[in-house]
């Protein structure tokens, strides 16, 4: 079982781009009840990656922490993995 946690975030405003300061994550979508199925994300050697539920292009970006985002307030939650 893993020992960390998995961010979740959302784009309620459907912004284009998301900066996130993590490279394994979670898209939800919009905020319940506009969420699509939860979606595990992992960038990889890669620093962008697409949503393929609702085509929002996440960035990574080192300055951020795990629960930060650019622009802000998109971090829902947080699950252990």
């Amino acid at each position: 079982m893993a020992d960390h946690k998995i961010p979740h975030f959302q784009n309620d405003a459907g912004h284009t781009a998301i900066e996130i300061g993590v490279k394994e994550f979670m898209c939800v979508g919009a905020n319940p009840p506009f969420d699509h199925p939860h979606e595990f994300l992992d960038m990889g050697a890669d620093n962008e990656k697409v949503c393929p539920y609702c085509s929002t292009l996440y960035k990574f970006n080192p300055s951020l922490g795990a629960a930060d985002t650019l622009p802000a307030g998109c971090a829902w939650e947080y699950q252990a993995a």
